[in-house]
């Protein structure tokens, strides 16, 4: 029988129902794409394709804009929300309206094409971590901006223009609505028991083991109680801390590892899917959280949203989050650090 859950984080309901799996196209394999690497904008020598460079690590001696990077943060070319302007908000009616204003970059995580984040060492992916706490300390002294997001969209189903490995930074003049309602639904549960509801799901999930994937001392991944979609996973710190921009190097060693299992356990089910992941951090008004962790979702995009849940907001995934942490914890004891 199909099982209702409700995740404890949102107040929002899943359906769990494993007979759903067995219809035909239940997941979908990545479509091959066909890239000429000469042309691609994000590889070393085509510098001057994309917009100039906000921040690099490259070789010494070697300029902006020009070959010898290792990672390059750009403007995207192509931007959601624009840096010039203010945001001239307005109200009219029942309707309300501001200027598209705001940030959006472009992690540029290697000169090679064909290498993926990944097959990274993890000293390599540590670096990029570290990139995603700079942009945010740099994103926050803009007065225009409320939130950051940082997410990387892998493969064409995630909605990734190009398949040369690269993440994204948004800076919004807002709080958008679903980390508000994260932020509203974990307060009500700390003045309500006196208690984090993240430090909670760490007990809880410890304690019972049957969704858990790696944990070391600093951090805990483990399939959600209330997962979406097939194979969704989260990474949580277990000391409590609201803020990611307060990561130290301990917990950046131990992202990076943590993130390279995770990713490549995804891969060994099966190879080559597309996924999306994302930091959900606090907002700049809002640091020091009792009530809230920084966290990360990685979601493997297996299947496709219909009609049920765009009309509800109620998603169905056909893979226990249980049977999930089985078939990945698999991956994860074969893949070395």
């Amino acid at each position: 029988m199909a099982e209702l859950r409700k995740n404890p984080l949102t107040g929002n309901w899943v359906i769990i129902s494993c007979k759903r799996g067995k219809r035909p196209l239940s997941f979908f394999l990545e479509e091959k794409r066909n890239e000429n690497e000469e042309k691609c904008p994000f590889c070393e020598g085509n510098e001057g394709t994309t917009p100039p460079e906000v921040f690099s690590y490259r070789q010494e001696k070697t300029a902006p804009d020009t070959p010898g990077w290792w990672i390059r943060v750009v403007p995207n070319k192509f931007p959601a929300l624009s840096s010039k302007g203010q945001l001239n908000r307005q109200k009219k009616g029942i309707y309300e309206r501001m200027n598209g204003v705001g940030a959006h970059e472009v992690i540029i995580e290697t000169p090679h094409h064909v290498k993926d984040l990944f097959s990274f060492e993890p000293k390599e992916i540590e670096k990029i971590i570290w990139i995603y706490r700079r942009r945010l300390i740099a994103l926050m002294k803009d007065p225009r901006f409320e939130y950051v997001l940082i997410f990387k969209n892998k493969g064409q189903k995630a909605g990734a223009s190009f398949s040369h490995s690269h993440s994204q930074v948004i800076a919004t003049p807002l709080i958008p609505k679903d980390i508000k309602e994260k932020l509203q639904s974990s307060k009500k549960y700390f003045d309500s028991e006196k208690k984090c509801i993240f430090c909670e799901i760490i007990s809880e999930e410890i304690n019972l083991k049957k969704r858990v994937l790696w944990d070391d001392e600093n951090l805990l991944s483990f399939c959600p109680f209330a997962s979406r979609f097939p194979y969704e996973m989260c990474i949580l710190p277990k000391a409590h801390c609201s803020d990611f921009r307060k990561i130290d190097e301990s917990i950046v060693k131990s992202l990076a590892i943590m993130l390279k299992k995770c990713i490549n356990a995804l891969n060994k089910i099966l190879p080559g899917i597309s996924y999306n992941y994302i930091i959900q951090t606090s907002p700049f008004s809002k640091s020091n959280l009792k009530y809230y962790h920084w966290h990360i979702e990685i979601i493997p995009r297996f299947t496709r949203i219909a009609g049920f849940e765009w009309g509800t907001g109620i998603y169905i995934n056909h893979v226990p989050p249980e049977d999930a942490a089985k078939h990945l914890k698999k991956g994860i004891k074969r893949t070395k650090k």
